[in-house]
C-alpha cells in the first residue's frame, strides 16, 4: 500500500510558539490535533512525507512540484527567524510524479521554480512533525504546491502521486496543508461571509466521512466565496486514497480567529471498488 496514511492540517504561523508568543493558547485543541498527528505519522515510519501547500510556487496553469535535492526555510517574517527547517527532497518521487502526470495529460512537474525557500503552508506541519521525530528527519520529504486548474485536476494529480509511490515501493504519507475559510467572523481578519462558516461546516463533514465524491461536487464559485485556501490541496489526498477504504477521524476544529482550521486524518483499509469517484483517462 504506497499511501500508508494522509492527514488535512491548517497552517497558522501563530501556533508556533515563536511566533504566538503565547497567543498559540487560543488554538490550544488545533495544537493538540496537530500532535496526534505527528505522531501518527512517526509511528508509520513513512519513507516520503509529501505535502501539498497552497503558499508555494502557483500557477494558473501548472502544478509546480519542489525539485533539487534539499530546501530551507523559516519564519522570520512572522519575527522568529529561530525557527528554521531543511529539509532533503525525494528527487526520484517527484520525476516520477511529472512523467506520470505527463502521461496522463496533467499538466505538472518540476519545471517553474521562483522561489526555493520553504513556505509556512509548508513548515507549520514540519514543525510538529520534527517535535515528533527528532533530529535528523528519519524521512525524505516532497512538496507540491496549487493551481488555478480545476477540482478533478488536483484530484487525478493524487491518483497520480499514488501511482507514482506505488511503482518506486515507497512508503507514502500525505499531508494536505491549508486552512478553511478565512471569512468566519465579523471580527476576524477579512470579516464575515455567511459562505465561510457553511463551508467550514460542509467541509469538517464531508472529511470526517471520507466523502470524497462530495468533495469534488462543491461548487467551485460557493468555494471561492467562502474564501477557502486549502480545497484543492484537500483534493489532491483524496485523489491519493481513490479507490481505497478509509477510515477517517476528525480532530479538530477551531475558528477563533475568523478562519478555520480543521484537523482529520486518515487510514487506508485497502481496496474498495466503490470509491473510485474519477475515472482514468486512457493513456
Amino acid at each position: 500500500m504506497p499511501i500508508i496514511g494522509g492527514a488535512m492540517v491548517p497552517h497558522p504561523p501563530l501556533i508556533l510558539p515563536g511566533v504566538g508568543k503565547g497567543a498559540e493558547a487560543q488554538i490550544a485543541k488545533t495544537t493538540a490535533a496537530f500532535e496526534q498527528v505527528a505522531a501518527r505519522v512517526h509511528g508509520l515510519k513513512p519513507d516520503t512525507v509529501v505535502i501539498t501547500t497552497p503558499h508555494s510556487v502557483m500557477y494558473q496553469d501548472y502544478l509546480h512540484i519542489s525539485g533539487g535535492q534539499s530546501a530551507r526555510g523559516d519564519f522570520r517574517r512572522f519575527g522568529a527567524g529561530q525557527e528554521a527547517f531543511h529539509v532533503a527532497y525525494d528527487q526520484a518521487l517527484a520525476m516520477r510524479i511529472g512523467e506520470l502526470a505527463q502521461a496522463a495529460r496533467i499538466p505538472a512537474g518540476i519545471k517553474g521554480e521562483r522561489d526555493p525557500a520553504l513556505d509556512h503552508g509548508f513548515m507549520v506541519p514540519l514543525h510538529f512533525l520534527r517535535q515528533a521525530m527528532g533530529s535528523p528527519w528519519p524521512c525524505q520529504f516532497l512538496r507540491i504546491g496549487l493551481s488555478g486548474l480545476s477540482f478533478e485536476t488536483h484530484y487525478r494529480l493524487g491518483m497520480v502521486i499514488k501511482d507514482a509511490a506505488g511503482q518506486l515501493g515507497r512508503r507514502v504519507f500525505l499531508v494536505a496543508s491549508g486552512d478553511l475559510s478565512h471569512y468566519g467572523r465579523a471580527d476576524g481578519p477579512y470579516g464575515f461571509r455567511p459562505e465561510g462558516p457553511e463551508y467550514d461546516r460542509r467541509i469538517m463533514d464531508i472529511m470526517g466521512r471520507a466523502a470524497f465524491d462530495e468533495l469534488l461536487a462543491l461548487p467551485e464559485k460557493f468555494c471561492e466565496q467562502a474564501g477557502e485556501c486549502g480545497q484543492r490541496s484537500f483534493l489532491i489526498l483524496a485523489g491519493a486514497l481513490d479507490g481505497q477504504k478509509v477510515r477517517a477521524e476528525a480532530l479538530s476544529y477551531e475558528g477563533v480567529t475568523g478562519v478555520g482550521y480543521g484537523v482529520s486524518m486518515f487510514t487506508p483499509e485497502g481496496p474498495d471498488a466503490t470509491r473510485h469517484f474519477v475515472k482514468r483517462e486512457e493513456e
